[in-house]
C-alpha cells in the first residue's frame, strides 16, 4: 500500500517519496504533526503526489497542515514551476480566485462592544449582502467593471471606499499588474456586475473579534494590537466572477493538454506550458479576478467601518479602525526564489495557502519591511483566529508560504447530516458568539466540528518555523454567507 511509503521527516513534516506514484519529478512534503496526520485523507496525499508529476515543478510538491481534498490540487497546496518548461494550472489556484483575508484593528475594547454585539451583528448583516448569489449596493457599468478589473482596490478607493493609505497594507498593493479585461467572458461579466461588495456564501464571513492572547508584545504593538481590543476579520474572494473565469479556462486547458501532449495522472490538473498563449491568457484573466476580489474586500471594509461609527456614535479618529493587512490565498504569482543555491523566477501556485514573506523582503511595504509580512489565519466560527508573521525559514522551505485556515474534516453534506435537529445558532450563542446567516444550512455546513482545530494547525506552522505566532483573536459576532 502506497501509504506505507510515507516517511516522517521531523515533528512537523512527512515526506511523500518519489516512488509513491509513478512519474513524480520531485518528492512531496506535508506539514503535519502526529495529531493532524491521523486526519489526513488518502485522496489529498494522492493529490500532492499527482502535482509532483507536473512538468517543470521545482523543489517539492508542498501541502500545509490545513490540507484537504480539492479540485486537482489539494487545498493547502503550494507548487512552484520554472518559467522555461513549467506549467500553469487553474486547479492550482481554485475556483474562488483570490479568496483571501483582511484584518482591521480598532481603538474599541471588548467591554464597550459586548453589550451591543447583537445590534451590531444585525446591522452589519443588513448592510453587507451575503448568501448564494447575493447582490450588492454597487451596480457596475461595463466601463466601470473594466476599470475595476485593471485597478483592483485602487478603483474602490477612487470611488470613495476607503483611503489611499489602505493600499500599502494589501498584498500587491491591492492590484496585480497584467490583468486583461478583454479575455473575460460575457457570462463572467454578467455574474460579476452585481456582486461587488458582497460576502457570498460557504465559508466566507465577517467576524467581530477581540484580541484574547498576545504571544509577542513588541510585534503585536507594531501591528497596533493590544489585549481585549476589537478587531474585524473579512474573508471572501472574487465571487461568481472568479468562479466563471476558472470554469471558462478549465475548458481551454483541457484542450491545451491534448494540443501540447501533456500526460496527467488526473484530468483535474488540466494545464498548459507557462509560455503558451493559453497559460498567458489564463494568468491575465486570473489577475483580473484577483483585482475584483481586492476591490470587493475594500468595499466591505468601508461599509463595516461606517456601521461601527454609526452604532457607537464616534468619529473615524475615535474609532481608529484601520487595515492591518490583506492576504490572498488562492492565486498564482511570478516570484523570485533561491533553488539549489541559484536565484530563479518561478510561477508559484498557492491554493489555500498564504504568503509568509520574511523581514527585509523587497515585495513587502515599507511599514512592514523590518517586521515581516502579517499572516492572517482564520479558524471556524466557533473557535479562534491567529495573526502571525512571515519568516526566513518559509522562504527557504515553502517558497514563502504557510497555511490559510483550519481545513475541513467533513464534507458540507456530512456536516448538514450531523447537524440535523440541532440549532447551531443557539449553540453558538451559548458560547457567547452571536451569528447571523443567510440560511440554516450554511450554519450546519460551517459548524466547528466540520473543521480541524485551527490552534493545532497554527501550532504546526509555528513549530516548523514557517510563520511565527503573534496574537490570537476570539469571535463574538459572526456574519456567515
Amino acid at each position: 500500500m502506497a501509504l506505507e511509503k510515507l516517511r516522517r521527516i521531523d515533528d512537523t513534516k512527512i515526506e511523500v517519496p518519489l516512488d509513491y506514484k509513478p512519474g513524480m519529478g520531485v518528492k512531496g512534503i506535508i506539514y503535519v504533526d502526529d495529531l493532524l496526520e491521523k486526519e489526513l485523507e488518502t485522496q489529498s496525499i494522492d493529490q500532492v503526489a499527482n502535482v509532483a508529476t507536473l512538468p517543470g515543478i521545482v523543489g517539492a510538491s508542498l501541502a500545509m497542515p490545513d490540507i484537504h481534498t480539492g479540485y486537482g490540487f489539494a487545498i493547502g497546496g503550494v507548487a512552484a514551476f520554472n518559467l522555461k518548461d513549467g506549467i500553469v494550472s487553474p486547479g492550482g489556484v481554485g475556483y474562488d480566485i483570490n479568496c483571501g483575508v483582511r484584518l482591521l484593528r480598532s481603538n474599541l475594547k471588548k467591554e464597550i462592544v459586548l453589550p451591543r454585539i447583537k445590534e451590531l451583528v444585525n446591522i452589519l448583516y443588513n448592510e453587507i449582502p451575503s448568501g448564494v448569489g447575493s447582490k450588492g449596493k454597487i451596480r457596475l457599468s461595463p466601463e466601470d467593471e473594466g476599470r475595476l478589473l485593471i485597478h483592483g482596490a485602487r478603483w474602490a478607493v477612487e470611488q470613495g471606499f476607503g483611503d489611499a493609505g489602505d493600499l500599502e497594507r494589501i498584498e500587491s498593493g491591492g492590484c496585480i499588474d497584467g490583468a486583461d479585461p478583454s479575455l473575460i467572458s460575457r457570462k463572467a461579466y454578467e455574474r460579476g456586475k452585481a456582486q461587488q461588495g458582497t460576502l457570498g456564501s460557504g465559508n466566507h464571513f465577517l467576524e467581530v473579534q477581540y484580541v484574547d492572547e498576545i504571544y509577542d508584545e513588541k510585534a503585536a504593538g507594531s501591528l497596533g494590537l493590544f489585549n481585549d481590543q476589537i478587531t474585524v476579520m473579512i474573508h471572501t474572494g472574487s465571487r461568481g466572477f472568479g468562479h466563471q473565469v476558472c470554469t471558462d479556462f478549465l475548458e481551454v486547458m483541457e484542450r491545451a493538454v491534448i494540443k501540447y501532449k501533456i500526460e496527467l495522472p488526473d484530468k483535474e490538473l488540466a494545464c498548459a506550458p507557462y509560455e503558451s498563449p493559453e497559460a498567458q491568457d489564463y494568468l491575465s484573466a486570473m489577475r483580473a479576478a484577483a483585482n475584483y476580489a481586492w476591490a470587493n474586500r475594500q468595499c466591505i471594509m468601508h461599509w463595516a467601518k461606517e456601521v461601527f461609527m454609526r452604532i457607537f456614535n464616534i468619529s473615524p479618529k475615535e474609532l481608529g479602525m484601520t487595515l492591518i493587512y490583506d492576504v490572498a490565498h488562492n492565486i498564482a504569482k511570478i516570484e523570485e526564489h533561491v533553488v539549489n543555491g541559484k536565484k530563479m523566477k518561478l510561477i508559484i501556485h498557492r491554493k489555500g495557502a498564504t504568503r509568509a514573506f520574511p523581514p527585509g523582503h523587497p515585495e513587502l511595504p515599507e511599514i512592514y519591511r523590518a517586521l515581516g509580512q502579517p499572516v492572517l489565519i482564520p479558524g471556524d466560527m466557533g473557535r479562534v483566529s491567529f495573526v502571525l508573521l512571515g519568516t526566513g525559514k518559509a522562504m527557504k522551505e515553502t517558497f514563502g508560504s504557510t497555511c490559510h485556515g483550519a481545513g475541513r474534516v467533513m464534507s458540507r453534506h456530512q456536516a448538514i447530516r450531523k447537524a440535523k435537529g440541532r440549532a447551531i445558532w443557539r449553540e453558538m450563542e451559548d458560547k457567547g458568539i452571536i451569528v447571523r446567516s443567510a440560511g440554516r444550512e450554511t450554519l450546519a455546513e460551517e459548524m466547528s466540528e466540520a473543521y480541524k482545530d485551527v490552534s493545532n494547525v497554527v501550532d504546526v506552522v509555528h513549530s516548523a518555523g514557517i510563520s511565527k505566532k503573534i496574537a490570537r483573536l476570539r469571535p463574538i459576532g459572526v456574519i456567515k454567507g
